[in-house]
């Protein structure tokens, strides 16, 4: 990857992310999703739980790291079992999209001490697109508080979207972990359907135009 030498001068963005979220666009709003499942491990072996998902991706206003240009999408889940009210996954963070190179960037911070920064490339259309990230990782990379690196150490991350229309999307994440006291590594996996239940409110600059 290549950079420019002139590193302050910062391009002019439009106004509406929601016009500019390239495949990210389909994603803005809310979302529930009721077909969860979650196969993690335990004292056993594996577990698999079913999980419901309430899913919240707002607009942003443009960000400039002076020539690179990101739009993009602050998002919150919450994750319950079927039937309780305690969280089962909380998680925020923020969908990224740079036009000029295609990229896409995925933040997330859970409140068990972790934090992760995964990327990918697509197309402006695409409507499947991947993010990763790996352990050790400048760029990319995962940061754990030290009892989970210590007892679940997480090795890499990977998730893959995939919308079927203006109404739903989807996903699947493998998380690579090596549990202590278990040889070799685990494949911690997580999917789900996500149906809209409300439109995208647009971000303040495109408010006030």
């Amino acid at each position: 990857m290549t950079f420019p030498d002139d590193i302050f001068t910062e391009p002019e963005p439009g106004p509406d992310t929601l016009a500019n979220l390239g495949p990210l666009r389909p994603m803005a709003g809310t979302w529930s999703g009721t077909v969860g499942t979650d196969s993690h491990p335990n004292a056993l072996g594996t577990e698999v739980d079913r999980y419901v998902e309430h899913y919240e991706l707002t607009p942003i206003d443009p960000q400039t790291n002076g020539p690179q240009l990101f739009y993009g999408l602050h998002y919150r889940t919450r994750i319950t079992k079927p039937g309780e009210i305690e969280a089962f996954h909380d998680q925020t963070g923020y969908w990224l999209w740079e036009p000029a190179t295609g990229g896409i960037v995925l933040t997330l911070s859970i409140p068990r001490g972790q934090v992760a920064m995964a990327g990918g490339t697509a197309a402006s259309d695409a409507t499947t697109f991947e993010v990763s990230a790996r352990s050790g990782d400048p760029h990319f990379g995962i940061i754990t508080n030290p009892f989970l690196d210590y007892a679940f150490h997480t090795v890499a991350f990977t998730m893959t979207v995939t919308v079927t229309s203006d109404a739903e999307w989807s996903y699947h994440q493998d998380t690579t972990l090596e549990v202590r006291g278990v040889e070799g590594t685990f494949p911690h996996t997580d999917r789900n359907t996500l149906a809209r239940v409300a439109p995208p409110v647009p971000n303040p600059m495109a408010q006030a135009i």
